[in-house]
């Protein structure tokens, strides 16, 4: 596969994938593609690949067997204690995604690289603001023991010429007062979903270089420890309940083994825990499994999908089924994927088989475009699965029939430029749920309880 057709797969296929609440950023093709020296394509070709032909089984997730789920009667939707609807325009921010916390709502804009808000009132909170600009998509990534952690930029200088070039910092800021803690350097401009993430103890960083992860203190960045991967090596990175892992394989256009490594918390200090056959491509984690995509051939255009525990246990999932999947997403036992032509599909991730399929009930955007469907959400006290599309419409189906139990339209306003308002985000606040489109946050409680 060339590097140019590899491109143009990363392109089509890579526009909003989620695993554990993880939400990749719309602009993630082109962020794939801009960072030719950290990954040669071909490596991200098979996730690409893979992404594009997820349809039938995936990891064990929370729910273990799907059965005791499908008897579960889903009760009304209730709002929690001091909510009530509300909505906000406010320019800069919210543009770059949110991230739900309790009764918190943490956001990311062009003005501000952190807004705390009350998900109860929308009501601000307090801010950080932006350092030099901020645009792509990367809200705040994670919040633990009363620290929120984003990006932001290094430096609001510009260089001589006149270009700006800001860096990306890590940095955690106290979630009460908007106090910033500390901020490291990154060695590029990455912000996604494996550039920093929380195990025991510590933030663990794509920092300072490029082969090397660092476990950082939380609340005061100070390094613990340190592991860098050899040269000519490339690593994908990990975290099952707490424990970082490492997936590495031969920085080379050729098919190489990939070796599984567990690296102590505490300590850093690294355990191979398996070789793996063939190129492995990380999808995402799901309670305690790591979902693969894996290759043993260059030219191969269909992927294995599979599963590995932290001890290295792995299992073939069921067969793949072809098609270009819009969005997806993991809640349990159920794997949800949209297609483009804008059928919806449950299956389950015990059997691989479908458990029902039928039409999203919400407007597609055009699959040539960048704009993207809102990673699905699933609320299991509801039996619902909620949709949001581009256009302002929601969408929620009974998650055990497929059946459309709910719908509305949000006026989400004209188009903005440099396409924002083409990467909508769809969050859940105990039933509430959270609609974000651009600069516009929508907080209502839809009607469900079927």
């Amino acid at each position: 596969m060339t590097t140019q057709r590899v491109e143009d797969k990363v392109r089509e296929t890579l526009h909003a994938v989620a695993l554990d609440a993880v939400l990749a950023p719309a602009d993630l093709a082109q962020q794939v593609v801009r960072r030719r020296g950290r990954r040669r394509f071909s490596q991200v070709a098979g996730a690409a690949v893979a992404v594009a032909a997820i349809a039938a089984g995936a990891m064990l997730g929370p729910w273990g067997s799907g059965g005791g789920e499908q008897g579960r009667p889903a009760r009304p939707a209730v709002s929690p204690q001091g909510w009530h609807p509300w909505q906000s325009g406010a320019a800069g921010a919210g543009e770059r995604g949110c991230l739900a916390d309790g009764s918190a709502l943490y956001c990311s804009g062009s003005r501000y690289d952190v807004v705390k808000m009350d998900a109860n009132t929308g009501e601000r909170l307090w801010s950080v603001k932006v350092n030099g600009g901020g645009d792509g998509m990367d809200p705040p990534f994670a919040v633990r023991d009363g620290v929120v952690y984003a990006y932001r930029n290094h430096t609001a200088e510009h260089e001589p010429n006149g270009d700006y070039a800001g860096g990306t910092d890590v940095m955690a800021v106290d979630a009460a007062t908007g106090r910033r803690l500390w901020s490291v350097k990154m060695p590029q401009d990455d912000r996604t979903g494996q550039a920093a993430m929380l195990i025991d103890g510590a933030l663990w960083a794509n920092t300072p270089s490029l082969r090397t992860m660092s476990a950082l203190d939380p609340r005061t960045g100070e390094t613990k420890w340190r592991h860098t991967w050899a040269k000519g090596e490339v690593c994908q990175r990990a975290v099952l309940s707490g424990v970082p892992y490492l997936l590495c394989t031969q920085d080379s256009e050729d098919v190489h083994d990939t070796d599984l490594l567990r690296l102590d918390p505490a300590t850093g200090q690294a355990h191979k825990v398996t070789t793996l056959r063939g190129r492995q491509e990380l999808l995402g984690t799901s309670d305690d499994r790591m979902v693969l995509a894996s290759t043993t051939s260059t030219t191969a255009h269909d992927f294995q999908l599979s599963s590995v525990s932290g001890s290295g246990a792995r299992t073939s999932l069921p067969d793949q089924a072809k098609g270009h999947i819009a969005s997806w997403a993991v809640a349990g036992d159920r794997l949800i994927s949209v297609s483009w032509k804008g059928q919806a599909s449950a299956y389950s991730l015990t059997s691989g088989k479908t458990v029902w399929t039928g039409p999203v009930g919400v407007t597609m955007p055009g699959k040539d475009t960048m704009a993207s469907l809102a990673t699905p959400v699933v609320s299991t006290r509801q039996a619902t699965v909620y949709f949001f599309s581009p256009a302002g419409d929601l969408s929620g189906l009974d998650l055990r029939t497929g059946k459309q139990v709910w719908h509305t339209h949000l006026d989400t306003g004209e188009p903005q430029p440099g396409g924002r308002s083409d990467t909508p985000q769809l969050l859940l606040y105990q039933d509430v749920l959270i609609a974000r489109n651009g600069s516009r946050i929508f907080s209502l409680l839809p009607p469900t309880g079927h």
